[in-house]
């Protein structure tokens, strides 16, 4: 069976980008932990919204690696003798990631009630028309 590539299409030239974007979102964590929503507030801006209860700002980190999001989590150590009779809250370590298209930027963070907002826009690239000379040889 031969797989068929973005490239390998005449029509598609340079859309190879958009194939490893692909393989690489198939391969970031599909875990459950922590929930989120992603919510369109207008035409161009995005929130995502992560429940991180029980995590601090300090333990907190958001990147943007090679045009994706990454927010990571890593709660401080316990103290030891703590005793649960039961444990239900989670308190591990997360790595959440969103590849981001291109003009999407992150335009700030904020943490309120339990909640982390990540607040994203899209910039729209202003329309270039071109004109390409023809040189005879």
């Amino acid at each position: 069976m031969t797989k068929l590539t973005f490239g390998a299409h005449p029509f598609l030239l340079g859309f190879d980008q958009l194939e490893r974007l692909v393989e690489r979102t198939a391969k970031s964590g599909n875990e459950g932990y922590p929930p989120f929503n992603i919510e369109q507030s207008s035409e161009n801006t995005f929130r995502i919204t992560l429940a991180v209860a029980g995590f601090r700002e300090q333990d907190l980190s958001i990147t943007v690696e090679d045009r994706q999001l990454v927010i990571r989590g890593r709660q401080a150590e316990e103290p030891e003798g703590r005793i649960y009779l039961h444990r239900g809250i989670a308190a591990r370590a997360f790595q959440r990631s969103f590849v981001l298209a291109d003009g999407v930027e992150v335009a700030g963070a904020q943490m309120e009630n339990g909640l982390l907002h990540v607040d994203l826009k899209r910039s729209l690239p202003d329309p270039v028309v071109q004109t390409i000379r023809i040189s005879r040889k």
